[in-house]
């Protein structure tokens, strides 16, 4: 569970219902579970689990979502556990011969969002492990959401297909701001402090020889145009006059500051 901060709270707000119908094994309702909390779904409904309920497999696979397998509702048929739903999307990977339109799971996604702002219910089935839905299961759908996979390796596992369908659901519930952007920055550095590495540079740069001297004032604009375009940070100035001294240091201990021109 590494990433998780337990001092967030779990997304607020109603979101379609997921519906396993028949599964068969405690493991993959354990982890379906874990994908629906990963992107901030909360209600589960098992339709005439295989090995009853409650399941330990179940609760020991969600690896801390305990409590959706926990407050998962079980009916005995799919008719009662979409009894209060007004939009169903049945998921698969064939073709069914099915008069039904067909939606992505992004598209799927933002019309349950509407339908849910609207007051009502949706509900995202997934079928058996072996078989999927049946075409009678499907028949009582609105709609099928079927994922954009390899055609000739399409099948997904539940856990799976729950995990794709939860991240499209909350990128349109809770939008696409990443929890955190890879980057710890310190202040930008002011000018002053740029400007006096500046003048670092440039005279170990004259004293190796670097420039020269007829073209040195378009070099050193040019080394100045380098840095700034990288929006020096305070740390970023005080590791480059680091690395300065160090490869001055030990150029004269060696006693060659030499250095190549360049043009």
């Amino acid at each position: 569970m590494s990433g998780t901060d337990r001092s967030k709270e779990f997304p607020t707000g109603p979101g379609p219902v997921v519906v396993l119908v028949e599964p068969q094994l405690g493991e993959n309702i354990g982890m379906a579970a874990r994908a629906m909390a990963n992107f901030g779904l909360r209600e589960m409904r098992l339709v005439a689990p295989r090995d009853g309920w409650p399941n330990e497999k179940a609760a020991a696979a969600s690896s801390g979502a305990l409590a959706i397998v926990e407050e998962a509702k079980v009916y005995p048929t799919l008719s009662e556990a979409l009894a209060d739903m007004t939009l169903a999307f049945a998921t698969t990977a064939r073709e069914r011969g099915q008069m039904k339109r067909v939606a992505s799971p992004a598209q799927a996604m933002r019309e349950s969002a509407g339908e849910i702002a609207a007051g009502g219910r949706a509900a995202l089935l997934f079928g058996r492990e072996r078989s999927g839905l049946d075409n009678d299961e499907i028949s009582v759908c609105d709609a099928i959401m079927t994922f954009p996979v390899n055609p000739a390796f399409a099948s997904l596992n539940i856990a799976q297909a729950v995990l794709l369908t939860g991240y499209e659901w909350f990128r349109t519930s809770q939008g696409e701001a990443l929890p955190f952007d890879g980057e710890i920055r310190s202040p930008l550095a002011p000018r002053a402090m740029t400007l006096s590495f500046f003048e670092f540079l440039e005279t170990a740069l004259d004293d190796a020889d670097f420039f020269p001297p007829a073209r040195r004032p378009p070099m050193v604009r040019n080394l100045r145009d380098i840095f700034l375009r990288r929006e020096l940070t305070e740390q970023d100035v005080r590791t480059l006059r680091g690395v300065m001294r160090a490869i001055g240091r030990r150029r004269k201990e060696e006693g060659d500051f030499g250095g190549d021109e360049e043009g």
